[in-house]
């Protein structure tokens, strides 16, 4: 019999995907990993108690620091705009945590995501897939999980919409049953990143110039570090109509700036790649790209290279490429893989 570790975060999402794991008569354990800030895990060992499993607490905020916040940091400084949660699920929950599961005796670390795994029985890979409540899917987020880590994770919740999972929360009498989601990075709930890398780092980072698509000065930005592509908000500059950033030079410190539709390609190149039906990619695939969370998957084309890295041609332009953010490719509801934006072509 499989012993689980179930990740619990003190949410309803975590508590019910532990609840589930114990009803498919899989001995539990609950642990909540300290990644930020004060210890809070009330919730989640409350929940533990009423289940009548052990709970476990693991202290890993120097790795959260290490492997995320500092390359979170460091992206932005050199220009690209980064994904935190992709990489702390590949580093830290399915990384650190799982391999702490695994050293435990379980075989398998079960978290509240949503999203779906199953193996194919042909070929022997485990396969990703997009979770049922389409407005729920965080498979976009998993979309980096290598075959090791899918085959000791499980998804109890991949079937459900989020309002049933309330419901099975209030039906077994969980404090957290109507618990709101935490929308926001874990380390920036304000959202002001730009505020979060000065008080962080200790730098002031240096202002500017603002370029037209031309390459003319425009004005003065408060430094590169502080603007995304596609960005339209917070720019502090008037052009008699709507501009947006288009990008930047981070050597020269100038942010470009031009109307919306100078933003759209219909190419990029990307690298880093995790593919998941297959070892790699060798010829062109047909597929949707989906190249930011909220981003409904378009009709695509990916091309590898032989450097390791695939250029994604889309059917259709597509709004603002940004570097650092991930480019996930699907087939419908199969997650074909994952890479990390580098330019737009």
């Amino acid at each position: 019999m499989e012993k689980v570790m179930i990740a619990m975060s003190g949410g309803v999402d975590s508590s019910v995907a532990a609840l589930l794991a114990i009803q498919q008569v899989h001995p539990c354990i609950g642990a909540t990993m300290l990644l930020w800030g004060e210890d809070n895990t009330a919730d989640a060992q409350r929940i533990c108690q009423l289940l009548d499993i052990p709970f476990h607490t693991f202290d890993h905020r120097q790795d959260f620091c290490r492997e995320v916040v500092d390359g979170f940091i460091s992206a932005y400084e050199q220009g690209d705009t980064p994904n935190p949660c992709y990489q702390c699920n590949i580093r830290i929950k399915f990384g650190i945590l799982l391999e702490k599961a695994l050293s435990m005796g379980c075989s398998k670390l079960a978290t509240g995501h949503y999203a779906r795994i199953r193996q194919d029985a042909q070929i022997g890979r485990y396969l990703l897939y997009r979770a049922a409540d389409s407005g729920k899917d965080q498979s976009y987020f998993l979309s980096g999980l290598t075959q090791h880590q899918l085959s000791h994770t499980l998804f109890p919740l991949g079937e459900l919409t989020k309002e049933q999972v309330r419901q099975i929360a209030e039906e077994n009498g969980f404090v957290n049953a109507r618990k709101k989601d935490s929308q926001d990075i874990c380390f920036i709930p304000d959202g002001d990143y730009v505020a979060f890398m000065k008080g962080y780092t200790g730098k002031a980072y240096p202002q500017g110039d603002y370029l037209d698509l031309s390459g003319k000065v425009v004005g003065r930005h408060t430094g590169a570090v502080c603007y995304t592509i596609g960005q339209r908000r917070g720019l502090g500059i008037a052009m008699g109509e709507p501009v947006y950033v288009c990008s930047k030079d981070m050597e020269n410190n100038t942010v470009t700036l031009g109307p919306n539709e100078a933003l759209f390609r219909d190419s990029l190149l990307a690298d880093g790649w995790n593919w998941i039906p297959f070892p790699t990619l060798r010829e062109p695939l047909r597929c949707y790209g989906k190249v930011r969370y909220r981003h409904e998957p378009q009709p695509a084309t990916v091309y590898p290279n032989e450097d390791g890295t695939a250029r994604v041609v889309f059917d259709q332009p597509q709004r603002a490429f940004t570097p650092g953010q991930t480019v996930v490719l699907y087939d419908r509801d199969l997650v074909l893989g994952s890479g990390i934006i580098r330019k737009a072509l």
